[in-house]
């Protein structure tokens, strides 16, 4: 038969290409609920559960590794996303947990995934320090301060490869934003507490010489 060959071979494309539908489906939903259980862990990290952080965290790591299988070389850019929230929220427990950041290898993310994670918790350190600020004043968020700054500084110099890693550049934009304003915001607050401080002092020493007049 003349069209024998390309009937065969016709098959066994439909049969390819109907597997790597039915596994992208499956990546899609099931990264879709690692995303949002990243997302859950970083709620609750800013609330102070961390244990709750944590459980979310396993849970997620456990359905990006379930997937991973299924995604292997082709569709490997659909985990792009859920991974990148999975390192945004396992290096932000270690930030809270003051230990070290783990690395790409630890995590087992792809390296566009590790990059991209750790400019999006920049973010989140600046909502650290915000809240830090509102609570304790400035006196423990220099550390925290000098991270974010430090994680950019290390990042930047692979501005120049994002045309293979695409958004990189804004992503860093974005994160140099972040830091400015956390850095102007900072300094706004010792100036206020350092003027808060010299009235207070004024203040004494006015009641001191008062008191001594009548002594």
């Amino acid at each position: 038969m003349m069209l024998s060959n390309v009937q065969s071979d016709v098959e066994k494309i439909n049969k390819k290409f109907k597997d790597v539908e039915e596994r992208r489906n499956a990546i899609i939903k099931g990264t879709r609920d690692a995303t949002i259980l990243c997302s859950k862990a970083i709620v609750s990290l800013h609330s102070h559960k961390k244990e709750e952080s944590i459980e979310y965290i396993e849970k997620a790591k456990k359905l990006l590794q379930e997937f991973k299988e299924l995604g292997k070389d082709d569709l490997q850019r659909y985990l792009y996303i859920a991974e990148q929230e999975y390192v945004e929220a396992f290096c932000l427990f270690s930030i809270a947990e003051n230990s070290i950041i783990p690395g790409m290898k630890s995590l087992d993310v792809s390296d566009i995934s590790y990059v991209m994670g750790l400019l999006d918790c920049i973010g989140e350190i600046k909502r650290m320090i915000i809240d830090k600020i509102r609570a304790e004043g400035t006196s423990n968020v220099n550390t925290l301060f000098e991270l974010m700054d430090k994680i950019y500084g290390i990042i930047y110099p692979l501005a120049v490869y994002d045309n293979m890693m695409p958004g990189l550049r804004k992503k860093l934009d974005v994160s140099r934003i972040l830091i400015e304003n956390v850095r102007a915001i900072v300094t706004e607050e010792q100036r206020r507490t350092r003027m808060i401080d010299i009235i207070e002092q004024f203040e004494k020493k006015i009641m001191a010489n008062e008191n001594s007049k009548f002594e």
